[in-house]
């Protein structure tokens, strides 16, 4: 352990210590996704507190803490990962119920997001046990802080997480069928071994711009926007873009275009059956067309037919 974490451990003590962490409760803790300063002192404090560590691999947990010289005997550590998680969380849950605080750290990043620990928190709320996130390092927000994932005009916000495309060929290309009539942000995770086969997956989306973030806070850390179309030759471009793990962010999709015939067309069919302010907003909706211009386009539209004054928008 260098100088630098035994102060870390001590301004952990300082900073954290002062919360109350109660006995019998589950400690969520997300640990580096590749920089080991990317841990926080609460994490720190609760990996040096807990009873028992569950790890989605103890030796790749018990290397993480000797870097931060947080020294725990095996016996305190227990496997729980994706091919046991639904026994190990029954032991966990025995262990809570003995009054022990228990930590739960997947190899990298948030337990439960793309990594075990959901089906492990569903135990725990099941059995009328309490929780504690420890939130810290996130590749997926990592990437999307960068991204830039914005389309003037757009109409939907946020993002949508899918994580890991299916590895089977039909239903890959089925996820980015979806992907493609998604119109917010759509955020990917991918191994090295696979990030070739989705770029070809996601070419047919064009000039759409994706954002390819490799090794995200490690030393060949890589960050990239370029139209999707464009993916494959990037990665083949350098060899060692095929390596490292990604995340992929897919920018909202650019609203359709329609021109002031589309939006009056729509317009005209729906003030036959409904009233100015809803018809309004709906062909603004559907065709993007200002809101403004077809509200005055429907008095017109009234005044013509009827004579009358539909009030605001």
């Amino acid at each position: 352990m260098s100088a630098s974490f035994a102060s870390a451990l001590q301004a952990a003590r300082e900073a954290a210590a002062a919360q109350h962490y109660p006995q019998g409760a589950l400690y969520v803790v997300a640990t580096p996704i590749g920089n080991l300063a990317d841990i926080t002192l609460r994490a720190l404090h609760v990996l040096q507190l807990a009873d028992t560590i569950a790890c989605e691999d103890t030796r790749h947990t018990q290397t993480l803490l000797r870097a931060y010289g947080i020294d725990r005997p095996n016996g305190q550590l227990i496997a729980l990962h994706q091919h046991n998680e639904a026994q190990a969380a029954q032991a966990v849950v025995e262990r809570l119920r003995q009054g022990q605080r228990v930590a739960y750290a997947s190899d990298a990043g948030t337990p439960g997001v793309s990594d075990p620990g959901a089906r492990l928190a569903a135990a725990v709320q099941a059995a009328g046990l309490p929780l504690v996130p420890l939130p810290g390092a996130s590749s997926v927000t990592a990437a999307l802080s960068v991204a830039g994932a914005w389309a003037p005009g757009a109409q939907a916000g946020g993002f949508v997480f899918m994580g890991f495309l299916p590895t089977k060929a039909g239903e890959r290309q089925a996820a980015a069928q979806r992907i493609a009539a998604e119109p917010a942000a759509v955020v990917l995770l991918e191994a090295p071994h696979r990030i070739e086969d989705l770029a070809r997956a996601l070419a047919p989306l064009g000039e759409r711009p994706v954002t390819l973030g490799r090794e995200l806070t490690k030393q060949f850390e890589e960050i990239a926007t370029l139209p999707a179309h464009a993916i494959p030759a990037w990665l083949a471009a350098q060899p060692q873009r095929t390596r490292g793990e990604f995340v992929v962010v897919v920018h909202p999709a650019p609203p359709p275009a329609h021109g002031e015939e589309d939006g009056l067309r729509v317009l005209q069919l729906l003030l036959a059956e409904l009233p100015v302010k809803t018809a309004v907003r709906l062909a603004a909706g559907i065709t993007g067309a200002p809101r403004n211009g077809l509200y005055d386009a429907a008095l017109r539209m009234q005044r013509g037919d009827a004579g009358g004054d539909a009030g605001e928008p």
